[in-house]
């Protein structure tokens, strides 16, 4: 195998884990938990309208829109929660497969493992 295949794959390999890695801080299970925590808190409210963020603005919002408005933003967190969930899956494939490649090349001169 050629110095320059070599150097491709430890390229694709590095780039997958760049791609894990930033899956992994877009996973957003932090907005998904914000969301159950605002739904939660309009459960106790006893408010007819309440303030809603929309961007940068709060709007004085009826409750029951607020609480739908919540629930599709949960689906689609959800949705892209799953979509990332598979993306992260088919890369720590990839990344496994190279890995074999790569260690099967260099043996231990190389260091893929995380730190």
């Amino acid at each position: 195998m050629g110095t320059e295949v070599k150097t491709k794959l430890v390229k694709d390999f590095e780039e997958l884990h760049y791609l894990a890695d930033l899956e992994q801080s877009l996973s957003g299970s932090e907005s998904n938990d914000n969301l159950e925590d605002a739904s939660n808190e309009l459960i106790l409210t006893d408010e007819e309208v309440v303030r809603f963020q929309i961007g940068e603005v709060f709007a004085h919002v009826p409750s029951d829109e607020v609480e739908t408005r919540i629930e599709q933003m949960k689906e689609v967190t959800s949705k892209n929660l799953g979509k990332l969930e598979e993306e992260k899956g088919s890369v720590v494939a990839q990344m496994a497969e190279l890995k074999k490649i790569l260690y099967g090349k260099f043996g231990n001169s190389i260091n893929l493992e995380e730190d």
